[in-house]
Order: structure tokens, then C-alpha cells, then sequence
């Protein structure tokens, strides 16, 4: 491998030759050479809207120090990297410095040696150039904020929402279908099977609602407290003009944050905005596991439903299908559900002015938000899509159910119902056997009284 020389504060250090990172990453790669996990591609598309957007206001406020020529330069090289042109340029470790400086270095280091690549001589400095008017203590909180939401809003409520209208025409296609409910694992009064769907759509609807909520603190931007939140070296009215840039460049809507103080040590935002993606999870969970149990068996389970069988289930028992959809959309809810502790507890540790654990904090964030995103398309897709009522099992379940003996408990009370029900229960027989053998009702009274479905 063919090296070039390039230097820092530190001094000098080999770079590869074909890599447009410079001395700052190339220490990052070799004092961290830590687990896999890379930071977000996410996290450096949002670096890059930022550097972007810096750039064209300081061309604004600072033109005798951002001219033209290096703002072009700027832009052609962010557009390249938005194109996904240089993603090998971006190699660093999450598990590195606890601020985010070394990727914001890799940022501007890429920009800066691609942009004088471009202009064929050397004018554009990581540090002096790209970022000017900035601090990694403000830019990388600005990044994490920034990738949350557009990652939340391109790509996971759009699959969240094609999930909920695969159960509204659940929904209407099980219309008029009764079948016993269950409260605590055991027979409860009926419900309607489109019933059933309703409160999972709903339950869904209502993760939507709190996501969109939970994403306008995260709109507050850092960007213009540069180090320690005071503003030192941002021009008069830097955050503000940058947020708008940013907003216009994003499409959607960001503004200072309203005390720079508060959003360099504390992650209070994130911690909120991810409590809202636990909640979608633990009714993910809860779906997958009302799914799979409804679609146990085929014979020894409930067997109230059918879901497409897509691969063997067994290496050792022939013809067994699983409901394996249903176990991946469990253990995304427990990942998730983790990522949230972690998320938690790096946001309590914010020490004086700045939070130090902002790389792993956002990455479990974005992971939370790539494993919901996908394993939702892949729930709709592969599961929830081919969901068939076993009218059949469902009507065989619901009347052998004691449970409908509480239509009967306005004419023959509490008590009296419990009575016919431990009977049917000990003897094997029927609610109707039972009342009539108790003489609590008389035929036509009981056959006047009991309608199953008219419990719904």
C-alpha cells in the first residue's frame, strides 16, 4: 500500500495514499481499533448537511475568510458524499473519543482534501475552513439530532404506515367473524376478530402519534455553542441562519437551541424521542405474540388463524413451519428495549459542560430506528399480509368458551352463573346443560337470553 504524509497538531503520520481522510481519522484508526460497529452512515450524511450549511453562512457573514471559490468547492464535495460517492472515506469506530470529534474530523478532512483535489491546489483546512465557527461539541450533538429525525421521518414511519394499513384491510375483510377473547391466557366474553385487529392498528396509530411528538425537541439544534456553549468564535446570528440553511437543505424544520448550555451536557431529547420507539416496540411485541399464539399448532395449539408458511421449520421434524416472522419482530422489540437502557444511561452521564458518550447514544438510536424500520416491511410483507381467519376453529372455540355463561348473569346473577359454570366444568357438559339441570332457566328462557354473538 502506497502511503502520503500528513500532519496535525501532534505531527506528522502515513496515511494511505488513496484515502481523502487525513492525520486526525488515521489516529482515530489506530488508537481505536474497537468491536465493528461503524459509525452510522446516517451520522456522517447529517455531518455532511451541517458542513454544507456552515459553509454558505460563513460564505455570508465571514465571505473574506469563506470565498467563493472554497464554498463551491464545499458544495461539490458534500454533494458527492449525499451520492454516496466516498462512503469508503469514512472508516471510523464508535467506540472512540466520547464527544464525536474524531468523525467530525473525518468530515471535514474528507471535504477538505477532496475540495483540493477538486480545485487542483491547497486552500481548504479540516479545522480553519470546514470547520469554521464550530466545535465538535456542537456539531456532533447538531448531527445526532439531525440523522434522528430525517431517519425517523424517510424511513420508518413510512413503514410503520404501510404496517397499519395492512391491518385496516385485516380488518375489513374479518368483518362479522366472532370469536372468544382471552383476558390473562384464559376464555373471556367475545370479540369480534376485526375487534381484535382494531386494537392492534390503534395501538399502532398511537406509536405514530407519539413518534411525531417525540421528534420536535429534537428540532432544537447545538450548533452555534461551539465548545462549551458560550459562542465563542460563531459570528452574531451563526445558529440561527445555519438552522434555516439546514432546514431548507433537509426539508423539514429545525431551529436554535434555546440554551446552547443545556444541549451540550444533557441528552434529555434523545432519551424522550427513543422512549417513543420502545413504546412501538413493546406493541410490536405484543402483536407478534397474540399472531403466533392465535396460529399455534396446527392441531394442539388455539389454530384460530393461519400465517404464510414460509421455510421449514425443523432440521429434524418434517412439515413443521414456524411462525418465524413473529420471533423476528420479538427479538427486535428486546434489542430495542436494550438500546433504550444504553441510550439512558449514556444521557445521565453528561459531566459540567458536555456529555461524553454521544457516539454509542446515537448509535443505538439509529440501530433502533434501521431494526423497526425493517423488521415492520418485513412483518407486513411476509406475515401480517397473508393473516386468514380459521372461521371453523374460531366458532368451535367461541362456544365451548364458559365464559359466555356471563350473558346469562342479568337474569340469574353472579353467583348463580358461577355455579352452571364450575358445573359444565366438572361434568364435561354444556352452559345449556348445565342451567337447565340446575333449573335456573327454563329452555325458551335460556335460548331467549344466550346469543354469542350479540355479546360483541
Amino acid at each position: 500500500m502506497e502511503y502520503r504524509i500528513e500532519h496535525d497538531s501532534m505531527g506528522e503520520i502515513q496515511v494511505p495514499a488513496d484515502k481523502y481522510w487525513g492525520a486526525q481519522t488515521q489516529r482515530s484508526l489506530e488508537h481505536f481499533s474497537i468491536g465493528v460497529e461503524r459509525m452510522p452512515r446516517a451520522v456522517i450524511l447529517a455531518l455532511t448537511v451541517l458542513k454544507l450549511a456552515c459553509a454558505r453562512v460563513n460564505s455570508q457573514l465571514i465571505p473574506s475568510k469563506m470565498t467563493e471559490e472554497k464554498l463551491h468547492a464545499i458544495e461539490e464535495t458534500c454533494k458527492e458524499i449525499f451520492e454516496l460517492k466516498h462512503s469508503a472515506h469514512f472508516p471510523l469506530l464508535v467506540w472512540q473519543t466520547g464527544s464525536g470529534t474524531q468523525s467530525n474530523m473525518n468530515v471535514n478532512e474528507v471535504i477538505a482534501n477532496r475540495g483540493n483535489e477538486m480545485l487542483g491546489r491547497h486552500i481548504l483546512h479540516p479545522n480553519d475552513d470546514i470547520n469554521m465557527s464550530q466545535s465538535s461539541n456542537d456539531t456532533f450533538p447538531t448531527a445526532m439530532h439531525i440523522s434522528a429525525i430525517m431517519e425517523t421521518e424517510r424511513r420508518l414511519l413510512p413503514a410503520v404506515e404501510e404496517l397499519i394499513n395492512a391491518f385496516k384491510k385485516l380488518e375489513i375483510e374479518n368483518m362479522g367473524i366472532i370469536k372468544s377473547g382471552r383476558t390473562h391466557l384464559e376464555d373471556a366474553t367475545p370479540i369480534s376478530f376485526s375487534q381484535e385487529i382494531s386494537g392492534w392498528r390503534s395501538s399502532i396509530e398511537k406509536d405514530v402519534e407519539l413518534i411525531k411528538l417525540s421528534l420536535e425537541p429534537l428540532r432544537q439544534l447545538a450548533i452555534g455553542a461551539t465548545a462549551v456553549g458560550t459562542g465563542l468564535n460563531a459570528p452574531e446570528g451563526f445558529d440561527i441562519a445555519v438552522c434555516a440553511e439546514i432546514s431548507k437543505i433537509t426539508k423539514t424544520a429545525f431551529k436554535p437551541s434555546e440554551n446552547k448550555f443545556h444541549s451540550l451536557t444533557s441528552k434529555d431529547e434523545i432519551v424522550f424521542a427513543h422512549g417513543a420507539l420502545k413504546a412501538l416496540a413493546c406493541d410490536l411485541m405484543k402483536i407478534a405474540n397474540d399472531i403466533r399464539w392465535m396460529a399455534s399448532g396446527p392441531r394442539l395449539g388455539l389454530g384460530e388463524i393461519t400465517i404464510p408458511e414460509n421455510e421449514p421449520g425443523s432440521s429434524i421434524m418434517p412439515g413443521k413451519v414456524n411462525p418465524t416472522q413473529c420471533e423476528a419482530v420479538t427479538m427486535v422489540a428486546v434489542q430495542v428495549m436494550a438500546n433504550d437502557s444504553a441510550i439512558g444511561i449514556s444521557a445521565s452521564q453528561g459531566n459540567f459542560e458536555l456529555n461524553v458518550f454521544m457516539p454509542v447514544c446515537i448509535y443505538n438510536y439509529l440501530q433502533s430506528i434501521k431494526l423497526l424500520t425493517d423488521v415492520c416491511i418485513s412483518f407486513n410483507k411476509h406475515c401480517v399480509s397473508g393473516i386468514k381467519a380459521n372461521k371453523e376453529k374460531m366458532h368451535s372455540n367461541l362456544h365451548n368458551s364458559l365464559m359466555l355463561v356471563t350473558a346469562l348473569s342479568p337474569y340469574i346473577g353472579y353467583e348463580k352463573c358461577a355455579i352452571v359454570v364450575q358445573k359444565a366444568n366438572i361434568e364435561n357438559i354444556s352452559i345449556k346443560e348445565a342451567c337447565l339441570d340446575l333449573g335456573f332457566l327454563t329452555e325458551e328462557e335460556f335460548d331467549e337470553y344466550f346469543h354469542p354473538e350479540r355479546m360483541v
